[in-house]
């Protein structure tokens, strides 16, 4: 066995030279195939060793026509919501092989395009997409092309994505009607981003309840879905004397910017004024008083996401679409 010093990363046909065997004989030792002899496989076994030859990931992935990458694509990273769905989804993720790459796009539908558009020239085997923010057309061309996908908080037809989506029309309606049996009928709504599908179903649900009782909406305010997006709302509440008693937020964020908006201005916290969030997030149940709101089981989101993903990419389609009906979670401000 003739093995030299070299610098740069051993590759196969150097394994094959210092065996003296040819390179499909290595191939076919490192993998498991047979076809030679004992003493050839234990010096091809040891050349590998003695060279440190690492096989090539990238050009067998290319060979089987996959890369073994998936990604997630979120709005917004810093939002405590996204963080739990990505650890759900890595955790289905690398038991089957497969690396995930986290994508931000900062509430911004351009840059959304923007990182779709490379993930397919990056060969990722497929996608997860979370809460799109691009319209129906923009979001169907968008994801043309991809391998596989699985969207959150959307829906498309089947043949172009799976999804998986959290029906929030029906945990907006539950929360309104508590909030009515209690006597409460004047709302307010904190919108969240105009180009959310999830924050429009959040508004049906709204409304409908309101609409049983021969009530109407208040007031409606857009907002960022962040803490400074729930301060400006408060404040704008405060601005226009919104004689309100009740305010519903698109999600927890909101909700607990709105809640030290009220607190400042002596706003009684749920006496003056109930305050709901949505999705549950840590900090919901830290504020004083600790907020309503809808609880999704967010880790299992992101693995139930994964490995509806990854049955796509293998052309399994047991499962299109799936929704999740939320909880509702009473606390002290309601």
């Amino acid at each position: 066995m003739d093995v030299k010093t070299q610098t740069r990363p051993a590759t196969i046909t150097d394994v094959a030279e210092a065996a003296r065997v040819s390179p499909m004989t290595v191939s076919r030792v490192l993998n498991g195939r047979g076809g030679a002899s004992e003493e050839t496989r234990q010096r091809v076994l040891e050349t590998a060793v003695a060279l440190n030859y690492r096989p090539n990931a990238f050009a067998k992935n290319l060979r089987n026509d996959r890369s073994k990458i998936v990604a997630i694509v979120v709005p917004d990273i810093v939002n405590p919501f996204f963080p739990e769905i990505i650890r759900g989804a890595e955790l289905a993720a690398r038991p089957a092989g497969y690396t995930l790459l986290t994508c931000n796009v900062v509430e911004d539908p351009a840059r959304e395009e923007e990182v779709l558009r490379t993930l397919l020239e990056k060969r990722v085997d497929g996608v997860i997409l979370c809460s799109a923010r691009l319209d129906e057309k923009r979001l169907a061309q968008a994801i043309d092309g991809h391998r596989a996908v699985v969207l959150i908080n959307r829906v498309l037809p089947k043949r172009a994505a799976g999804s998986i989506e959290i029906d929030y029309r029906a945990g907006v309606d539950a929360i309104v009607e508590q909030l009515i049996a209690q006597g409460r009928t004047r709302f307010a709504y904190a919108s969240g981003p105009a180009t959310s599908y999830g924050g429009h179903k959040r508004r049906l649900g709204l409304v409908a309840a309101l609409e049983r009782h021969g009530l109407a909406l208040a007031i409606e305010i857009p907002s960022t879905p962040d803490l400074a997006g729930g301060i400006e709302a408060g404040q704008q509440l405060v601005r226009k004397g919104a004689a309100i008693d009740a305010i519903v937020c698109y999600n927890d964020l909101i909700a607990v910017g709105v809640m030290g908006v009220l607190k400042e201005q002596q706003i009684a916290i749920p006496a003056d004024i109930a305050v709901t969030g949505c999705d549950d997030i840590l900090l919901a149940g830290l504020v004083s008083p600790p907020l309503t709101t809808l609880r999704v089981a967010k880790e299992d989101l992101g693995e139930l996401a994964m490995r509806m993903l990854l049955d796509r990419i293998e052309g399994r389609h047991t499962q299109h679409g799936i929704v999740i009906e939320p909880d509702l979670i009473v606390r002290g401000t309601t």
